[in-house]
């Protein structure tokens, strides 16, 4: 009776499950001829050659062309990353198959599991619905006897399982021999066993005694139960592999953003377009309207807008003048621009990108410290308990009670398969990296996203993270001429000055459209001030006692000039024939985007701390305007990791935001080092976390993403083990004293597989969190 409904059951469930499954395989690829090490002239950049030689123009040795990104291909287990591979092959520690580093999927292991996976179906669903011709009456129906039908069952069986399971005996074998038990080493000893026994069976049906016949008198088989099993584990890998390769989509996005031709100016001022690979350090690049901007560079003539929303997120265009930096791949607005190329190859931005993500994606989080603890010895429990379950059946259970024992052995073996357990907190981590990457938010590891969720202390530095990093032009007022008029007299007595003041002004004039007046008789002051003359005119610029020196009276000025004093403002004089006329206000200002990203920090209970170098009461000032908890003023760049220290030793979770050298050490100290991605590399380098953009937004962004990246582990493995802990007792056969209830290997097969695709749909649901 339990074999029938078993077999009747199994049969419905393949039919209705695989006859209207369609499996969608992704196209091949386009294969990229094989291309060596290029070298180019240091001096002429035109000169590329596919082998090291001279320049036939200068002499020189040509150097070797950095590639933007390896092309050699190498693979890595998505549950140990630490196992690398140039090949294609399976993991020799828990037997999954290796995926690109890359995060590209695997096609030509796919297309192959594809091919398994139909054969499997197509033999399987007859094989099915042969085993249960005695219970359906197909038997009487055809004269097929039951020594026939075991033949049958062998031709239809053998092919599933020796050619489409060969991937699963190849990783059974290497668990072996390598001693490295795993969860292919379960199955491959469940359908190891049924299929031997049902060979032996066909074979050789007299070595057996009449406890194992049927009420036919012929030897019982399950070629059906090895066969479908087999069927539905390739199931799993298949969509296990399709899903390893959906995990890293933005990142491949990314990649395929990068242009492949780049147009080069020769020294007579012509162009040439030329190979991405052929840019050297140094080439001059025309960027043409529409076109893709080929490396990272600064802007040397021409005037654009440049839509960055692939690097940074934000859709609205960045304008760019001579000066401006530009990042690779992004894309050109109306303008025409001519650059200098500054970063190639795998220096590149975006390069740099796909190299921390791929790198972060294959690190392990503390959380899967316990499934690695548990799935170490999970496999030899497993062992013993299916050894248990036969011995328990062959002793007490009911006629036949060799297949009970058989079967329910091997339900146990299938089912406990820890694929699911393994898979549950590194699919996570790596769909949570590449949707960090899309918004811009780049996480080193995954033990900074998991520290992230903790975090409830933010120590940001003033300078370059709170603010822009350099000063510029806030306020300008005059008395007795005409604002711009007078703007441009100080600006153009400030263009010659290389202060950083005089600097900010000159550029403030012209970012409100003014024009900075030639000067005659320009002369410098010890870094009080600056003075010329501009159409016969004196202009003086500088501080109150510079302009005091001179008898010059400033008390008209000097209340504004203590306001913005207290601001954080640095305060400019100037005076026109002797007559103070006005001043202006000069500061590090404010990012549009910092009270809003510190707001939503309060909002979620993390505490505020400012760490500058800059005098307190500039300090307190800012502090002010932006509501931050508590100010640490006046610090020395040696003394910002003990204030991390400290704040730790008070029982904090701290998170520090900065973006130069001298905040390298306290970002490497914090729980979470968090790094501008418009500073220093050094502090990136240092860093759990980058803000590509360098918007604090993304410190609120990347802890929404943390906490529900979290979220989705704990289902994954809340699922998983349960999963194991109800399905092992049913498989070995405890509701059967109660309600008669047992489990098919074949559905032991079914829910193994169904387990690993719920985690793997469940970690794809953070591709829907908006951080």
């Amino acid at each position: 009776m339990y074999d029938g409904a078993v077999k009747y059951f199994n049969a419905i469930w393949v039919t209705m499950n695989y006859s209207h499954h369609n499996v969608v395989v992704p196209a091949a690829p386009k294969t990229a001829g094989a291309s060596g090490i290029r070298y180019s002239c240091p001096m002429h950049a035109e000169i590329v050659r596919d082998a090291p030689g001279s320049c036939p123009k200068c002499g020189m040795t040509l150097v070797p062309i950095a590639e933007a990104v390896p092309r050699a291909a190498e693979y890595t287990c998505p549950m140990h990353p630490e196992i690398r591979s140039p090949h294609p092959d399976s993991c020799p520690k828990c037997g999954m198959t290796l995926v690109l580093v890359a995060g590209e999927t695997n096609n030509v292991e796919l297309r192959g599991l594809a091919r398994r996976l139909w054969t499997g179906v197509a033999f399987s669903i007859p094989l099915v619905v042969l085993a249960m011709s005695p219970m359906i009456g197909i038997h009487d129906l055809f004269g097929i006897q039951p020594r026939l039908r075991g033949w049958i069952e062998f031709v239809l069986g053998t092919p599933v399982v020796l050619w489409v399971g060969w991937p699963i005996l190849h990783k059974f074998w290497q668990s072996i021999t390598q001693r490295a038990l795993n969860m292919y080493t379960l199955i491959g000893l469940g359908v190891g066993l049924a299929y031997l026994f049902s060979l032996a069976a066909v074979l050789v049906p007299g070595l057996f005694p009449q406890e194992f016949r049927e009420h036919d008198g012929a030897v019982g088989t399950y070629f059906e139960a090895a066969a479908v099993i087999v069927t539905l584990v390739i199931l799993g890998d298949f969509l296990q592999l399709r899903a390893m390769g959906q995990t890293s989509q933005a990142i491949r996005q990314l990649l395929k953003l990068a242009p492949n031709l780049a147009w080069r100016l020769r020294d007579d001022g012509s162009e040439e377009q030329v190979p991405l690979d052929a840019v050297i350090v140094g080439n001059r690049l025309r960027v043409k309207p529409g076109e893709k901007v080929p490396v990272d560079g600064t802007v040397m003539d021409g005037t654009s807008r440049v839509d960055e929303s692939m690097i940074t997120g934000e859709p609205v265009p960045v304008a760019k003048v001579v000066g401006s930096k530009v990042t690779g791949a992004t894309v050109n607005g109306n303008g025409s621009l001519l650059i200098r190329a500054e970063r190639i190859g795998a220096d590149t931005l975006l390069a740099r990108i796909v190299h921390m993500v791929g790198e972060a994606q294959r690190t392990r989080a503390p959380i899967q410290r316990l499934a690695d603890i548990i799935a170490a010895y999970f496999v030899q429990i497993v062992v013993g308990i299916a050894i248990a379950t036969a011995l328990v059946w062959w002793f007490f259970g009911p006629e036949p009670k060799f297949g009970y024992a058989f079967l329910n052995a091997i339900a146990v073996l299938i089912i406990a398969c820890p694929c699911a357990v393994g898979l549950a907190t590194p699919i996570s981590m790596t769909v949570a990296m590449g949707q960090g990457a899309r918004v811009g938010i780049l996480f080193r590891n995954a033990e900074a996203i998991e520290r992230m969720r903790d975090i409830d202390t933010v120590v940001i530095d003033k300078t370059g993270t709170l603010t822009l990093g350099h000063p510029a032009l806030i306020d300008f007022v005059a008395h007795g001429i005409p604002e711009n008029e007078a703007l441009a007299l100080v600006a153009g007595v400030e263009q010659l000055s290389e202060h950083p003041i005089g600097i900010a002004i000159v550029e403030g004039a012209k970012a409100r459209g003014v024009t900075p007046r030639s000067v005659e008789a320009f002369e410098a002051n010890n870094g009080l001030g600056v003075q010329a003359d501009i159409d016969g005119k004196r202009v003086l610029v500088g501080s109150r006692s510079f302009l005091a020196q001179r008898g010059i009276e400033t008390k008209h000025w000097e209340e504004r000039a203590a306001t913005w004093g207290a601001e954080a403002k640095t305060v400019v004089f100037f005076s026109v024939d002797g007559t103070a006329a006005g001043i202006a206000a000069v500061a590090d200002p404010i990012k549009d985007s910092t009270k809003g990203a510190l707001a939503a920090l309060k909002r979620s209970g993390v505490r505020i701390v400012m760490l500058t170098g800059d005098s307190r009461s500039t300090a307190e000032a800012v502090a002010r305007q932006l509501g931050i908890d508590e100010t640490l003023a006046e610090v020395l760049p040696e003394d910002k990791a003990g204030h991390v220290k400290r704040l730790q030793a008070e029982g904090r979770k701290v998170a520090m935001a900065g973006d130069g050298i001298n905040d390298a050490p306290a970002l490497a100290q914090a729980d979470v080092g968090i790094a501008m991605g418009t500073g220093t590399d050094v502090a990136m380098e240092s860093a759990g976390v980058t803000l590509v953009k360098g918007d604090l937004r993304g410190i609120a962004s990347a802890a929404v993403l943390s906490r529900a990246t979290m979220r989705n582990i704990r289902q994954n493995l809340i699922f998983a083990f349960g999963y194991n802990a109800l399905g092992i007792p049913i498989a070995a056969g405890v509701l059967y004293p109660a309600f008669g209830l047992l489990l098919s290997p074949v559905f032991a097969g079914a829910a193994m597989a169904l387990s690993s695709v719920s985690v793997v749909t469940n970690a794809l649901r953070l591709n829907r969190v908006k951080p």
